[in-house]
């Protein structure tokens, strides 16, 4: 590995890009390849009837979105709009992650929720440092800028 600390940041970045957008990506496909199961969890945790159309209106937007941002497009937007998905799952799961030792039939069945803290924790880093990701296609796009004005000059 490079001794640049840019560079080292950068592939960190890089890493943790791939790594979450893929996390949320698994969850946005789940919305459009089963969407009955979409349909009940918010209707179990939000008491709302979503309909049949909107998993995949959804699930299409999320791909899009996590698409974007392992690309590394928008990323201001698409990595802010990556943390406020995901904020949207610790709201709606709040109570569990309060209660993490609840054993029901001997099974903690709150433990594996307190992973979404962690994750949301990741977001916020990556989105906070969204200007040290050299790796990704927005900062190609401003390089090439950059390079052109200079030949014109």
């Amino acid at each position: 590995m490079t001794k640049n600390p840019d560079s080292c940041d950068a592939v960190a970045l890089l890493i943790l890009r791939l790594g979450l957008a893929w996390f949320l990506f698994v969850w946005a496909v789940n919305k459009v390849s089963e969407p009955e199961q979409y349909m009940r969890i918010w209707g179990y945790f939000h008491g709302i009837d979503i309909g049949a159309t909107m998993p995949y209106v959804m699930g299409a937007a999320q791909i899009i979105i996590c698409v974007m941002a392992a690309l590394g497009l928008w990323r201001t937007l698409s990595y802010g709009l990556l943390f406020l998905m995901h904020l949207v799952t610790v709201i709606v799961i709040f109570p569990s992650l309060i209660a993490p030792f609840v054993i029901e039939d001997g099974f903690p069945v709150n433990r594996n929720n307190s992973i979404a803290l962690a994750t949301l924790a990741a977001f916020a880093a990556l989105w906070m440092l969204r200007h040290r990701d050299h790796y990704s296609l927005d900062a190609w796009l401003q390089r090439r800028r950059r390079e052109r004005r200079h030949q014109v000059s």
